[in-house]
């Protein structure tokens, strides 16, 4: 794999800005060894979602906690497949085999995070509402505008922190399962081996975006192949940063 290596594996290393569109195209190359199977596994899991988010409070508890299980899951799945092994069901749930408890604090994490941004949003969105209608109360067209400046400065902020949050979990589980990292210091190096590469992340932002759009325009039915091929790119990213 063509990197440029400033660093050690365990804090994952600096790359090329045109990696951000390798790990796509080696995440195609890994989901067309069997697409078929990652299509089954992806649909798997996305109705595994969608059961919990049909019971309240409780389903969604369940999905925070499990998410990183799963993603774990898909990455040792990738790791098989990458070496030549067959795919099968049970391979969409490993990680609750090894590593389950310090991958459920990943998921923990992640509902504590998603928590503290939905109160941030709640009182922006608060602060915003009450400039609108103060400004419809007086019939204030510069009040009014600042109460959209302080919307779309809400919505900046969500966007930064929510990036922030990503950085600290994208690479996390594979951290915890691979290197049996502890759960804060998998989030500590992900964050840190995202912010070393912030450019080649960017680039792959830009082409998710693009394939996105693509995805949509057939009733959706793209995203049951961008969806595999989304998470396959999380382990060809991580395989880049930190592989040997």
């Amino acid at each position: 794999m063509d990197t440029t290596a400033t660093g050690s594996s365990p804090q994952g290393r600096s790359v090329d800005a045109g990696r951000g569109l390798s790990w796509w195209s080696e995440a195609w190359a890994l989901f067309m060894r069997n697409p078929g199977m990652w299509v089954v596994l992806g649909l798997i899991l996305l109705v595994a979602f969608i059961a919990l988010s049909l019971v309240p409070f409780l389903g969604t508890l369940a999905a925070g906690l499990l998410m990183p299980v799963f993603a774990a899951s898909w990455m040792q799945a990738a790791r098989k497949a990458e070496a030549g092994g067959t795919l099968v069901v049970n391979d969409l749930f490993t990680g609750f085999q090894d590593q389950a408890a310090p991958l459920m604090v990943l998921g923990a994490v992640l509902m504590a995070v998603t928590f503290v941004i939905g109160i941030v949003a709640a009182a922006l969105g608060v602060g915003s509402m009450m400039g609108l209608v103060m400004g419809g109360a007086h019939n204030s067209l510069g009040t009014m505008f600042a109460a959209m400046g302080t919307g779309m400065l809400a919505l900046l902020v969500l966007l930064v922190l929510g990036a922030l949050a990503g950085m600290a979990l994208w690479f996390a589980p594979a951290l915890v399962v691979f290197q049996r990292m502890a759960p804060v210091d998998a989030l500590k190096a992900s964050f840190a081996a995202c912010l070393k590469n912030v450019v080649p992340f960017l680039l792959w932002s830009v082409l998710y975006l693009v394939a996105s759009v693509i995805a949509s325009i057939p009733f959706g039915l793209g995203w049951v192949v961008l969806v595999p091929v989304l998470l396959l790119s999380v382990y060809t990213s991580y395989n880049d940063v930190f592989g040997a």
